[in-house]
């Protein structure tokens, strides 16, 4: 008897070593598109690029913000004005509500306790972030040299959109009535453009089209917006809440198909996708 006890007492304790190895079969915390409703899951646009400055500080809820980003479910986002905690906030709910999946690389140029919460000591960082279907690499994150009132900067990847590899930028510039260091940051930003055949640059440029400063981005690439050029005769889409051409999708070597703009009430910036074709 106290051999059969102490048999059952080791096949007992094999059985929670392979448990502990092996792992539930369903743990609480993975993630499935078949566990969400069918009219939830939602695919990824392969070919769609997305640019929208989130607002901050402005009273919106990340569910709200990542609600605006499922109904056109770009394969590529560039976002401005986030603070890292809520675009993994946004992130989660595109995985958990709508199935979709991105990975996602920072611009950080603020730690900024008012802005991004956290503590005194340990604030919130702030400035731009790329979220990709793809994986990305090469990730860079340059703060321009002078930010104007406040630190501003870009960020570039690689990644795949439409099944080709691409550079990808996201920028931030100065605000309004600072013409003269955005046109040094556009310096910056236009060099680091130049190296690439194939670029996307996403974006808030505080800038109307035929503002000076954007001259340089003007001589590289071109607005999905079919309608928009440097020259004043353009009919520009407005992006903002004050009827202003200030968010861009520029292309390097790339030919749009589709250029939209959406209004959103959870920001004073509108939500700007376009889908891209081959060169």
């Amino acid at each position: 008897m106290v051999f059969e006890r102490g048999t059952r007492l080791l096949a007992g304790a094999a059985v929670v070593a392979l448990m502990v190895l092996v792992g539930p079969s369903a743990p609480s915390g993975a993630f499935s598109a078949a566990s969400l409703p069918a009219e939830d899951v939602r695919q990824a646009v392969p070919n769609r690029v997305m640019t929208w400055n989130i607002c901050n500080p402005c009273d919106s809820g990340n569910g709200d913000r990542a609600a605006d980003i499922a109904e056109y479910a770009p394969q590529v986002i560039g976002l401005q004005e986030s603070c890292v905690r809520d675009v993994k906030k946004i992130r989660d709910d595109l995985k958990r509500r709508y199935g979709l999946v991105y990975h996602v690389e920072y611009g950080t140029v603020l730690q900024n306790w008012g802005r991004c919460g956290g503590l005194p000591w340990d604030p919130g960082g702030y400035g731009q972030a790329i979220l990709s279907v793809a994986p990305m690499t090469d990730h860079i994150s340059v703060e321009y040299p002078d930010g104007g009132s406040e630190d501003r900067g870009y960020m570039a990847v690689t990644t795949t959109v439409g099944g080709e590899s691409v550079r990808v930028f996201n920028t931030h510039l100065a605000q309004r009535q600072q013409e003269s260091v955005r046109a040094e940051q556009t310096r910056v930003l236009a060099a680091a453009v130049a190296r690439h055949e194939r670029a996307v640059v996403l974006g808030d440029f505080n800038a109307r089209p035929d503002a000076p400063e954007l001259a340089r981005v003007w001589a590289l690439a071109k607005d999905t917006d079919p309608q928009c050029h440097p020259s004043p005769v353009g009919a520009c889409a407005p992006t903002t809440d004050w009827q202003s051409k200030f968010d861009y999708i520029f292309l390097r070597g790339i030919v749009p198909l589709a250029h939209r703009v959406h209004p959103s009430e959870y920001s004073d910036h509108h939500l700007v996708h376009a889908d891209l074709g081959a060169a």
